[in-house]
């Protein structure tokens, strides 16, 4: 059973930056997909980033510009720096790994998922 572990959450002020870390018991090089979803509360949970083993990442349009994702699989790390926050970031935070096809945008293409952290943003 893989278990995926978020860490760095917390309270910020609109145009700080932070980074965020998913930490996997397993090995992140056997799932093909490794990406961050976030909830607001009473909202849908929406699509941040997401970083297959080779190719380029893909950012939810809200974020682009602004999230980076990387992936470390000899660490079996997969992390997300958060740069110009703002209010509407604010949310529960949550990693997620894939090991079949679906779309990169939704959350039935993911296996396994953290319990979250949570990212405040005030202004």
């Amino acid at each position: 059973q893989v278990q995926l572990v978020e860490s760095g959450g917390g309270l910020v002020q609109a145009g700080d930056s932070l980074r965020l870390s998913c930490a996997a018991s397993g090995r992140t090089a056997d799932y093909d997909i490794m990406a961050w979803f976030r909830q607001a509360p009473k909202k849908e949970r929406e699509f941040v980033a997401g970083r297959r083993n080779w190719g380029s990442p893909y950012y939810g349009d809200s974020v682009k510009g602004r999230f980076l994702i990387s992936r470390d699989n000899a660490e079996n790390t997969v992390t997300l720096q958060m740069n110009s926050l703002k209010p509407e970031d604010t949310g529960v935070y949550y990693c997620a790994a894939s090991n079949r096809s679906g779309y990169w945008y939704d959350q039935t293409t993911y296996d396994y998922w953290g319990q979250g952290t949570q990212v405040t943003v005030s202004s």
